[in-house]
C-alpha cells in the first residue's frame, strides 16, 4: 500500500525541475556556492480471465417489464447519453462498457469495458459445503424503462422457488448507475453462516498514445477507514489488505471505473500488476486491478448494493459526488493537492470557457509569472548585492586561500556587515516550489487538455510530434517533440543570461557550473519528450516571461549603484548577530582553535 507515494519517475521530474529552476534563477557562482557553504513503488494471479466464449451483441428494445423467457447467452445493452452498456446473461456481469463520444489514440470508440477484460463473481457456500458461483449461472432478463431511465433484472432459479438476481439500474444522464444483488428463499440451499465472497477484476486497456506515460499514471486507488485515502503503487505490482473500504477505484489514468458499496466493505483484498509486455508502447493493456472481499447476509437474505462509476477521470465530474470521489486523482500531496483543487483547477477551468485550452494555457503561465514577480524581484536583489561584494571576496579569497576556516569566518563578517547572504537568494526559490509542484502535477492530470489541439501539438494532454524516428533512443523515444526543445531552449539563453558572465573558474572539489548550464537543458530534453505538450508548453512561456522579467528588473527597476551605497552605509553601522550568525561564528572558532592546537 501506498498513502500518496510518489512514483518514482515523478521523483525524478520533480527533482530535475527544482534542480533546474533553483539553478537557472538562484544560483550564484561556483565561487559564491563554496564561500557561503550552503548546498545538500502482485497480484498472486494477475487478473482471472473470463472463460465463456465471446457472444453475439443482442439488444434488447426497451419493454414495460417483459420478461424473457430464454435462458441462452446473449448480451443486453442498456444505454444513455453518456454510456452503452453490454450486459451478459451468463454470469449478469458487464461485458461492455462504451464510453459515447470518446475515442482512443487510434481514433476508434473508447471501451473501459469490452468482452474479456472484466470478471465478476459472487460465490456462495452451500448447505452441503460446495460453492454456487455466480459467474456459472444463466440469468432471464427483464427490462424497464421509465422516466429516470432503464433497469435490467437478471434472475437465476436456485433451488426450487429460491433466486439470485442482479439489478442494473441505468439513469437518462451521466456515468454513475446502480448495481444490486438479491439472492432471496435460499435459507435451505446455502449456508448463511459463511459470508459471500465478492470479487471483481479487470485489464486496463490502453488509450493514449503513449503507453508508458499513460502507465505511470494508471493506479488502484481507494479510500478506507478514517477517511484515508490510499493507493497501490504506479509502477509494478503491489497489493495491500484493508478494512471498511468506502469505495475503489481502477484508474486508467483520464479514465475510471469506481465500485461504491453502499455500506463499507468490512474486509477487503487489493491487487494490482503491470501487464505492460517487453515493447510496453505495443502493449493492449497497462495494469490489472483485483479486489476481493466478503459480503455477509442479513436475516437470512442476502442482499448487497453497490453503484459503479465508469467515465473520464474529471475533477469537475468526481467533486459532485458525496463520497469524496475526487480524491482517486493524483493532484499531489500536501499543499501542492490544496494548491491544484483550489486554485489551478477552478483558474484553469475559468479560462478555457473563454478561450481555446492553448491560449489558457499562456494565460495561466503569465498569471503565475506575475504573481511571483515579487519573490523573483527580491532573488534579483540578492543576486545584484552579491555581484557588488565580489571584488571585496576575491580579495579574501586570496588573502586566506590556504586557510579555509579564516577565510570563511571573513566573508561571513563581510555578509553582516553588508546585510547581504547568498541564501537570500535560494529562498525565494523554495517560496516557489509548491507552485512549480503543483504545475507539474496539474498538467498530466487535467482531463479538460485530452484531445485538444494547439499549433502543432494535436492533444495538449500527450507529447507533439514533428518527426518521427527510424528508431529508438533510450531514454527519449522514437519521436521528436518540438514543445521540449523550445522549453530547452528557452532554458539554455535564460541560464546564460543569468549566470554566464558570473562564471568564474571551478574550485577543486567543487562541480563544473559551466557543464552543468549546458546539462540541465538536455536532461530536460529526454525527460520531457514523451511527457505532456501542455506542460511543455507551459516552460516555453515561463522562460521567455523570466527573461524578459529579468531584464526589466536588471536594466530598469534595480540600481546598482544605488544597492552599492547602501552597502556602504550598512558597512558603517553596528551590526547585531542573530543567533545562526553567533552560532556559526564560535563554530569557526572552536574549528580555528582546534586546528591550532593539533600543529
Amino acid at each position: 500500500m501506498e498513502e500518496r507515494r510518489i512514483d518514482p519517475l515523478q521523483i525524478i521530474g520533480m527533482v530535475l525541475i527544482f534542480v533546474i529552476f533553483t539553478w537557472m534563477m538562484y544560483t550564484q557562482s561556483a565561487e559564491e556556492i563554496a564561500q557561503a557553504n550552503t548546498q545538500q513503488e502482485q497480484t498472486t494471479e494477475a487478473v482471472a480471465e473470463t472463460k465463456s466464449q465471446a457472444p453475439d451483441v443482442v439488444v434488447a428494445t426497451p419493454t414495460e417489464a417483459v420478461p424473457t423467457t430464454s435462458i441462452a447467452k446473449e448480451t443486453i445493452t442498456l444505454q444513455n447519453s453518456a454510456l452503452t452498456l453490454g450486459i451478459s446473461t451468463k454470469g449478469g456481469i458487464m461485458e461492455q462498457v462504451l464510453l459515447n463520444g470518446e475515442v482512443n489514440y487510434q481514433d476508434t470508440p473508447l471501451y473501459l469495458i469490452d468482452k474479456d477484460n472484466n470478471a465478476l463473481n459472487i460465490a456462495f457456500t452451500t448447505a452441503t459445503g460446495q460453492l454456487l458461483q455466480t459467474k456459472f449461472l444463466m440469468f432471464s432478463p427483464t427490462v424497464t424503462k421509465g422516466e429516470k431511465g432503464e433497469e435490467l433484472r437478471l434472475r437465476a432459479a436456485v433451488d426450487g422457488n429460491g433466486y439470485i438476481e442482479f439489478v442494473y439500474t441505468l439513469p437518462k444522464e451521466g456515468y454513475r448507475f446502480g448495481f444490486e444483488v438479491v439472492a432471496e428463499g435460499i435459507e435451505n440451499a446455502l449456508d448463511t453462516s459463511i459470508p459471500a465472497a465478492f470479487t471483481w477484476s479487470m485489464n486496463g486497456f490502453r488509450h493514449a498514445k503513449s503507453a508508458q506515460y499513460e502507465n505511470r499514471y494508471t493506479q488502484l486507488a481507494y479510500r478506507h477507514e478514517n477517511d484515508k485515502y490510499s493507493t497501490l503503487s504506479a509502477s509494478g505490482d503491489d497489493d495491500d489488505k484493508e478494512k471498511n473500504v468506502e469505495w475503489i477505484s481502477y484508474r486508467q489514468h483520464f479514465f475510471s471505473s469506481i465500485l461504491i458499496p453502499k455500506d463499507p466493505l468490512e474486509q477487503v483484498t487489493l491487487t494490482s500488476a503491470d501487464m505492460t509486455d517487453e515493447e510496453v508502447e505495443a502493449s493492449a493493456y497497462l495494469k490489472g486491478f483485483a479486489t476481493e472481499t466478503t459480503l455477509p447476509y442479513q436475516r437470512n437474505r442476502f442482499e448487497a448494493n453497490f453503484d459503479w462509476y465508469m467515465g473520464p477521470t474529471d475533477y469537475t465530474i468526481l467533486k459532485n459526488y458525496d463520497e469524496n470521489l475526487f480524491e482517486s486523482i493524483s493532484f499531489g500531496w500536501g499543499i501542492i493537492g490544496w494548491i491544484n483543487r483550489s486554485v489551478f483547477y477552478p483558474l484553469f477551468g475559468f479560462l478555457t470557457g473563454l478561450v481555446p485550452h492553448g491560449i489558457a494555457i499562456i494565460l495561466l503561465t503569465i498569471i503565475v509569472r506575475l504573481v511571483l514577480s515579487p519573490v523573483l524581484y527580491k532573488s534579483y536583489v540578492s543576486q545584484a548585492k552579491m555581484r557588488v561584494l565580489r571584488p571585496e571576496i576575491t580579495a579574501i579569497n586570496e588573502k586566506y586561500k590556504k586557510d579555509a576556516t579564516k577565510r570563511q569566518q571573513e566573508t561571513m563578517k563581510l555578509y553582516t556587515k553588508a546585510g547581504a547572504s547568498p541564501l537570500a537568494g535560494c529562498i525565494p526559490a523554495l517560496l516557489q516550489m509548491p507552485v512549480f509542484f503543483a504545475l507539474f502535477y496539474f498538467f498530466p492530470i487535467a482531463y479538460e487538455l485530452r484531445g485538444k489541439s494547439f499549433l502543432w501539438a494535436d492533444d495538449l494532454s500527450s507529447y507533439d510530434v514533428i518527426a518521427e524516428l527510424p528508431f529508438s533512443i533510450p531514454f527519449y523515444g522514437d519521436h521528436i517533440s518540438l514543445f521540449p526543445l523550445l522549453a530547452s531552449v528557452a532554458i539554455f539563453f535564460y541560464t546564460r543570461m543569468t549566470t554566464g558572465q558570473q562564471m568564474q573558474p571551478t574550485q577543486p572539489g567543487m562541480p563544473n557550473m559551466k557543464f552543468i548550464m549546458y546539462l540541465m537543458p538536455v536532461m530536460m530534453l529526454f525527460f520531457f519528450n514523451n511527457y505532456a505538450s501542455g506542460f511543455s508548453l507551459y516552460y516555453v512561456v515561463s522562460n521567455l516571461l523570466m527573461i524578459a522579467i529579468m531584464v526589466v528588473v536588471k536594466n530598469v527597476i534595480i540600481d546598482q549603484d544605488k544597492i552599492h551605497a547602501q552597502i556602504e552605509e550598512n558597512k558603517k553601522k553596528p551590526k547585531k548577530q542573530n543567533r545562526f550568525q553567533r552560532k556559526m561564528a564560535e563554530m569557526m572558532e572552536e574549528a580555528e582553535r582546534q586546528k591550532k592546537l593539533r600543529k
